[in-house]
């Protein structure tokens, strides 16, 4: 591909934490997005289900489309797209969690 081709394409990053304040309410939310979505198989449908009643992660993961936030933004289609979530240990007094400190550095 030339650079012109390739400059085309922008990789688009996002960095979220979350505080789970009701896992109950999260996990309702994510069950009704599983049983409303009319391409889920039974059987990943049963998985799914249990996933998100386990895990807060898991329901942010199901309820949580970033395709949701491009797909209709005009001039731009989305090409590629993936995403997780995960439990972590946050401080926001660490420097660790300094999320602007990572944009400097790839001024640099």
């Amino acid at each position: 591909m030339s650079e012109e081709e390739t400059s085309r394409y922008v990789r688009l990053r996002v960095d979220l934490v979350l505080e789970i304040e009701d896992a109950g309410q999260l996990a309702a939310a994510a069950l009704e997005r599983i049983a409303e979505d009319p391409a889920m198989r039974p059987e990943e449908r049963a998985h799914a289900e249990a996933a998100v009643r386990e895990d807060g992660a898991e329901a942010l993961a199901y309820l949580v489309d970033p395709v949701d936030l491009v797909e209709a933004l005009p001039g731009a289609e989305l090409v590629q797209a993936s995403w997780s979530s995960e439990r972590v240990g946050y401080d926001p007094d660490d420097e660790e969690w300094d999320l602007d400190e990572e944009d400097s550095n790839d001024e640099d």
